[in-house]
């Protein structure tokens, strides 16, 4: 299973959908969103993905909560299962512990990847180009045995995407 990540979007529609796009170019089957969403468009454009998704409120959502029933937005933390998969999704990193298999989370705007004690803590970076000069987002492909994550990022002004590959054995 292949589950395509994104957070901080804020207002840039036109990056969250080349982002969007780019991740079912890649394979998604599913879409994750980290917070940060800021405009109820953006949830229009997972919803019109045609992909199964989850969006979790981030610190500047508040306004999105009118939008609860229509859209799939989750308080934080947020548990579930996927692709056999326990998973913790939150915008704030407060919630660091290792109780799930995968935990992913946003707010920073920095991508990060680390694999301790049996769980993955995965930040997508920020796909709205605030602090950096490109749009960032992930991959998290599921086996039987691994973690693979690709961590995309896309210059602004560029079409292209440059990807990284980080392997995780699965206990």
């Amino acid at each position: 299973m292949k589950i395509g990540l994104l957070s901080d979007t804020h207002k840039k529609e036109g990056r969250s959908q080349k982002v969007i796009d780019h991740l079912k170019r890649q394979g998604a089957d599913f879409l994750i969103h980290a917070g940060d969403i800021v405009k109820p468009e953006i949830l229009e454009q997972l919803k019109n993905s045609g992909l199964r998704y989850v969006a979790v409120y981030g610190n500047n959502d508040a306004q999105l909560v009118q939008y609860h029933s229509r859209y799939n937005l989750v308080q934080e933390p947020h548990y579930f299962k996927l692709g056999g998969i326990n998973f913790k999704l939150m915008h704030l990193p407060f919630y660091m512990n290792s109780d799930a298999e995968v935990v992913i989370f946003g707010h920073t705007h920095i991508f990060e990847c680390d694999f301790k004690n049996h769980t993955l803590f995965l930040n997508p970076g920020e796909t709205c180009a605030r602090n950096e000069p490109f749009s960032s987002c992930a991959m998290l492909e599921i086996t039987d045995t691994s973690l693979i994550v690709t961590h995309y990022s896309r210059a602004i002004g560029s079409n292209s995407f440059d990807e990284r590959h980080y392997t995780f054995e699965r206990s």
